[in-house]
């Protein structure tokens, strides 16, 4: 069982990029967007206000579900980002 544990310790280590832009690609596909107070900005939490990324979370999130024109509204990189982070999960998977 020890052994285990430290081969997924490892594969883990060795994956972490992948684990987290899935991670993140999963959470802000299911972001509850309806409520206008739900954010993962982490100045938004602190309460600082408006940044420069702020509505970007919305905006992948709409580009998730195919709502392009709505993605475009909330921020106008949310396309491309989510363009970029597949790209980056093709590499890193690819990669291994």
């Amino acid at each position: 069982m020890i052994g285990y544990t430290t081969r997924m310790l490892q594969w883990g280590r060795q994956h972490l990029e992948l684990l987290f832009l899935l991670t993140a690609l999963c959470l802000l596909f299911f972001l509850p967007v309806e409520k206008k107070e739900t954010s993962l900005c982490l100045f938004s939490l602190l309460g600082i206000g408006q940044c420069p990324g702020c509505g970007l979370g919305h905006s992948i999130y709409y580009a998730l579900h195919l709502k392009l024109a709505l993605s475009f509204q909330h921020h106008p990189f949310g396309i491309f980002a989510v363009l970029v982070i597949f790209i980056r999960i093709k590499q890193l998977i690819h990669l291994k």
